[in-house]
């Protein structure tokens, strides 16, 4: 599924207009990635988790050339953890 197929969806599912679901959507994307720019966690229980986790910098081997390393900075990446509602959903 991708965003137009959801947006449709969403439209169906609330009975409103596809420019309302559109700017749903882009309000609930747009705020988790204001809260993950901050580093807040967000809960959405039974759903799951967006969190940030911190990376070390590493030494990478290059893959086209094992015999180079590469150095990897530290950076801030973005995780999800599903919760146990949608854990069971998937199985």
């Amino acid at each position: 599924m991708n965003k137009k197929e959801l947006i449709d969806k969403i439209a169906m599912d609330v009975g409103c207009k596809k420019k309302d679901a559109q700017a749903m959507v882009e309000s609930f994307a747009k705020n988790i990635m204001n809260a993950l720019k901050k580093k807040d966690r967000v809960v959405l229980v039974g759903f799951g988790v967006f969190d940030v986790k911190h990376r070390k910098a590493r030494i990478a081997r290059n893959p086209q050339n094992p015999s180079q390393t590469v150095k990897v900075p530290a950076r801030n990446v973005p995780v999800f953890r599903p919760g146990k509602s949608l854990k069971n959903a998937v199985k």
